[in-house]
Order: structure tokens, then C-alpha cells, then sequence
């Protein structure tokens, strides 16, 4: 007969809070939001740099500036978020992305603007970090807990798509202020969501902070961002950017050797030695690559190939949306339980490949609902099956002490995929356009057509990988009455894939 369990045994799950499903709409607001403004003013970037007078050369620092601020940070805001509280560092960059929002939008110079979306990277660190962190530790339940990441994800993955259809309408209708002042009302409204949100009873890191492994892992992954996007500009080749690339390489290197030495190290190793955690670090950051691409790809597309406008390329992003969602909340949720995350990103990843084949195969003939159409179905089915498995696999299994870092490790990976890609793509872009002869229509499409293969290498070897690393990891110990509550992990197959 199974022993029965006290309900204040320290293995006995916690009781599911009341509120936790309005803590996944706060929280999947804020995720929205963050994504949505990488995107959100490249519609309108043109009527931007005209107001601001603003130099071809500067024009690409107002999306750098933010991606810059983002992508370095993160490391040190999910070792903020597990020493002061997920829930406090959640609030403040709410707070803080919501007055740097408003100061874009009012700036008057484009030097203003740069500053002002600096900030709001930074502060859009602290929201990533600790609102994925706390969704995996407010749902408990194994089957609430892959619908509510099934749903935190989607919404991530559609923030980039729904950025460029809100930046097209509020550009063409009030005026590119609005792609920026329009965070205001959305932060301040999760703000206001904040007050209703399950407290953060979880066990918080104590002791200092590693501060040489913030300045090598920010350093880093600031200059490896900073060099990718000076490469859309200048090239590959260009000193300045080998020279950048090759520090912020050299300053990951050197993080890495600290983490192995550091008394309290920002990063524990002990992370990155399960196999399948690094498999789904290398699905998140080859799905970004081939994300990001596919929004510059169809950006351009829409609006130079078939002449659309930016209201109507905008609306021609809404399928990416819609199927990612609807195939990860529907169909991820039900199949990950069944077959694992190695199978579902593995699948996912070639899916999502297959997309990105057909577009890499349109000519100057090809139309919308014939051809592109089923092109970013492909591909956004293959995006809503992999992420419920890349974002459990990157955080589960972690003591609930490192939830943030945890966090901040898949988003680090997805914006050095996202950086890195956009960059790849834009480069190879231009110049096989370049280099090509033919109508400046024809020419693009040839361009478009050749730098989507870099993305597609991409997700298929990131299928590869994960087949062979992802493997089912040892069931965790459960801990022993009496011992620490804070050397507990999240058993994933139990809790999150059902096993």
C-alpha cells in the first residue's frame, strides 16, 4: 500500500496559488512587449531619421542601442533577480522600461533617442530575467505548468512579428513617436498588474554578487552583439568589427575559466554540464537566427518585391503569430509529455528549416497565398512545437535559488542568435544584391533568397545537436526530510513532461 504524504512534508508539492493564471497574463505581458519593441520601430525607421536628421550611419543605432543593452545585461539581472526577489527586480523594470519609453518617444535629438532606448534594454534585461523565472515557479502543477510556458513562449515569439504590424499602423496613422509611446500604457497597465501577483516565496540567493564574472560575461556578450551589428554596416571584414568580435570572444573565454574558480561564480557550471540545458541554449539561439531573418526577410519582401505597403506588411506578419501560438499551446503542450524535448525540438528545428526552404525557393512571380503563405505556416509550426521544449529544457532542473540565472541564460542564447543572425543575413543579403544583375526587384529577391540558406544551415544543425546531446537526463534526488529546502530542483519529469 503507498505510503501516504503529510501535506507539510518537504516532498509534498506546494499547493497551486489561486492567482497564478493572472500572474501569467502580467507576466506574459511584459514578455510581449519586450520583443515586440526590437521590432516595433523598423517600419519606421525612414520617417525617423528624416525628423531627427539623422545620418545613414547612425540610423542603425536605434535598434543596436537596445539590443546592446539587452543582450549584455542579462546575465548580471538574473543574478540581480535570484538575489533581491524575482518579483521586486520584476516590478522596477516595469517601472523603469515604462520612463524610458516615454523619454524616446519625447526625444528631441537623435543622440536622446540613442540614450533612451540604451535604458530601455536595460531595464528590458531585468523584465526578461525574472518574469520566466517566475512563471516556472509560480505554476507547479505538471500539466498547468507546460501550458502556461507553452503560452509565455508563444507570446515571446510573437512579440517580434506583432512589433513590425503595430510599428506599420501606429507609423502610418499617428506617427513613429507612438512605436515607442505605446510601451507606456502596456508597462504601466502589468504594473498595475503587479500588485495582484502570488508573492515570491522562493529561496533567495545570499552572499556577494560576482562581479569579475559581470564584467567578463556582460563585457562579452556586449561586444559580441555590438561587433554583429556593426557587420550590417561595415561588413565582416571590417577592423573594427573583427577587432570587436575577437575581445568579446576573448572576454567569454576568460568568463568561462572564472566561473571555475569563482567562490560564488555568476554562472555555475553545474548548469551548463547538462546536456540537454545546453541543447536547448543552441535551439533558442538558432530559432531566433532563423526568426529574425525570416522578419527582415518578409519586411523587405512584402514592401520591395511586391510593393505593399507598411500597413499591409505589417498585417502579412499576423500568420507568424497566430500559428505559433495556436501550435504551441495546442499542440505542444499535448505531444511533449508524450515524446520528450529531444524529439520536440529535433522536429521542431526541421520543420521550422523546411519553412525557410521555401522561402529560399520564391522567384519574382511567386504571390502571398500561394507561396509565402504556406512558407511561414512551415515555419511557424516549427517554431510553436519547439518552444514549450527549449524554454522547460533551459530551466528546469535548477534550484529555485538560480531560476533567474537560468532564465537569463536561454535569453542570452536567443539574443546572440537573434544578433548574429540579423547580421549574417543583412550582410550575405547585400551583397548578393550587389553583386547580382538584374531589376533592383529581381536583384533583392536574389539577395533575400541567398542569405535565408545561413539560417536554414543553422536550424538543421541545431537539430543535429540537440538529437545527440539532448538525452534523457537522471531522474533528480529528492531531498531527505530535514535537509535545506534550497538544494530542492525541479524535477522535470515529474513536473513538467509527466514522467
Amino acid at each position: 500500500m503507498p505510503r501516504s504524504v503529510s501535506p507539510h512534508s518537504p516532498t509534498s508539492p506546494p499547493r497551486p496559488h489561486p492567482r497564478r493564471w493572472w500572474a501569467l497574463g502580467v507576466l506574459g505581458l511584459a514578455q510581449l512587449m519586450i520583443l515586440l519593441d526590437s521590432t516595433i520601430v523598423n517600419v519606421a525607421l525612414p520617417s525617423l531619421q528624416s525628423e531627427l536628421h539623422m545620418s545613414d550611419g547612425d540610423r542603425p543605432w536605434v535598434v543596436t542601442a537596445y539590443t546592446v543593452a539587452f543582450g549584455g545585461l542579462l546575465l548580471l539581472a538574473g543574478r540581480l533577480a535570484d538575489h533581491l526577489g524575482r518579483k521586486r527586480v520584476f516590478t522596477a523594470g516595469l517601472l523603469g522600461f515604462a520612463v524610458a519609453s516615454a523619454a524616446a518617444g519625447a526625444a528631441p535629438t537623435a543622440q536622446a533617442l540613442f540614450a533612451a532606448r540604451a535604458v530601455q534594454g536595460a531595464f528590458a534585461a531585468l523584465l526578461a530575467a525574472s518574469a520566466l523565472a517566475l512563471v516556472a515557479t509560480t505554476f507547479t502543477a505538471p500539466r498547468e505548468r507546460r501550458r502556461a510556458i507553452a503560452v509565455f513562449g508563444a507570446l515571446g515569439g510573437a512579440g517580434a512579428s506583432l512589433g513590425v504590424v503595430l510599428g506599420g499602423a501606429l507609423t502610418q496613422w499617428f506617427g513613429w513617436r507612438w512605436c515607442l509611446l505605446v510601451n507606456v500604457p502596456i508597462a504601466l497597465t502589468a504594473l498595475l498588474g503587479t500588485v495582484w501577483l502570488p508573492a515570491d516565496d522562493s529561496q533567495r540567493r545570499h552572499g556577494r554578487i560576482d562581479i569579475a564574472g559581470a564584467v567578463l560575461g556582460c563585457g562579452g556578450l556586449t561586444a559580441m552583439v555590438y561587433g554583429c551589428s556593426r557587420a550590417e554596416a561595415h561588413g565582416w571584414s571590417a577592423s573594427s568589427v573583427l577587432g570587436t568580435l575577437a575581445g568579446g570572444a576573448a572576454l567569454l573565454m576568460a568568463f568561462g575559466y572564472w566561473q571555475t574558480r569563482a567562490a560564488v561564480p555568476l554562472l555555475p557550471p553545474r548548469l551548463m554540464r547538462d546536456g540537454r540545458r545546453v541543447a536547448s541554449l543552441v535551439a533558442g539561439a538558432a530559432l531566433m537566427m532563423g526568426q529574425l531573418s525570416v522578419s527582415l526577410f518578409l519586411t523587405y519582401y512584402l514592401q520591395t518585391v511586391l510593393d505593399w505597403s507598411a500597413l499591409a506588411s505589417g498585417l502579412g506578419f499576423l500568420p507568424i503569430s497566430l500559428v505559433t501560438t495556436a501550435t504551441a499551446t495546442q499542440v505542444g503542450t499535448r505531444l511533449l509529455p508524450r515524446l520528450g524535448p529531444r524529439v520536440m525540438m529535433t522536429a521542431g528545428l526541421s520543420i521550422s528549416a523546411c519553412g525557410l526552404l521555401q522561402l529560399a525557393l520564391l522567384t519574382p512571380d511567386s504571390g502571398y497565398a500561394a507561396n509565402v503563405l504556406p512558407a511561414l505556416v512551415t515555419f511557424s509550426v516549427g517554431n510553436g512545437a519547439s518552444f514549450l521544449a527549449i524554454m522547460t529544457g533551459a530551466t528546469s532542473d535548477v534550484p529555485a535559488q538560480d531560476a533567474g540565472i537560468a532564465s537569463a541564460s536561454v535569453n542570452s542564447a536567443q539574443q546572440m542568435g537573434g544578433s548574429i543572425g540579423s547580421a549574417v543575413f543583412n550582410t550575405v543579403a547585400a551583397s548578393a544584391a550587389t553583386a547580382f544583375h538584374g531589376s533592383v526587384r529581381t536583384a533583392t529577391l536574389h539577395g533575400f533568397t541567398t542569405a535565408v540558406r545561413y539560417p536554414l544551415a543553422a536550424l538543421l544543425l541545431a537539430a543535429v545537436v540537440t538529437a545527440v546531446l539532448a538525452r534523457k537526463r537522471e531522474r533528480p534526488t529528492v531531498p531527505k526530510p530535514g535537509r535545506p529546502t534550497e538544494s530542492r530542483a525541479i524535477d522535470v519529469d515529474n513536473t513538467i513532461y509527466g514522467k
